[in-house]
């Protein structure tokens, strides 16, 4: 969080920022996260380690939630710790920003890839380069199996 926290909006930068879901807490399911208890109108920022030991993830504006299509603002975007922190903003070029069912979240999107997936029992996730975020692969693989992951919202 410390690293992140001059990439958010500026009028997010001096929020107390709370885990609002933890894997290992919680246990490994995406109706639980999406039942975190966050506002709608809270930002999110979704933080995963893979078991590779990368980190990765996203920010959103806006609460994830399941959804019927995409939703978010251009606020959104990727962000990798591999090596160092990267950012991966959004282009402008599509407004795929986040979409939600209970079988699978999905963060950017365009021509059938996606910036991050993540399947319904958060064991197993992807990413590729998209579109939406002009983004690298966030793990070293497209396919990765999760080992942590924890969303936190404001309070």
């Amino acid at each position: 969080l410390p690293q992140l926290g001059p990439q958010l909006p500026p009028r997010l930068t001096q929020q107390p920022w709370h885990l609002l879901y933890s894997t290992g807490r919680d246990g490994f399911s995406l109706r639980t996260l999406y039942r975190s208890g966050a506002r709608p109108d809270s930002p999110a920022l979704l933080l995963i380690r893979d078991t590779e030991a990368q980190a990765f993830g996203a920010f959103s504006a806006s609460a994830i939630r399941s959804s019927s299509g995409f939703y978010g603002t251009g606020e959104t975007f990727l962000f990798s710790f591999c090596p160092e922190l990267k950012v991966f903003r959004w282009t402008g070029r599509n407004d795929f920003f986040l979409k939600g069912d209970v079988n699978l979240l999905v963060v950017g999107g365009g021509s059938g890839r996606f910036g991050l997936w993540l399947d319904e029992d958060l064991h197993h996730g992807g990413s590729q380069p998209c579109e939406t975020f002009n983004n690298e692969t966030l793990s070293h693989q497209e396919e990765f199996c999760i080992q942590d992951l924890e969303l936190w919202g404001l309070s």
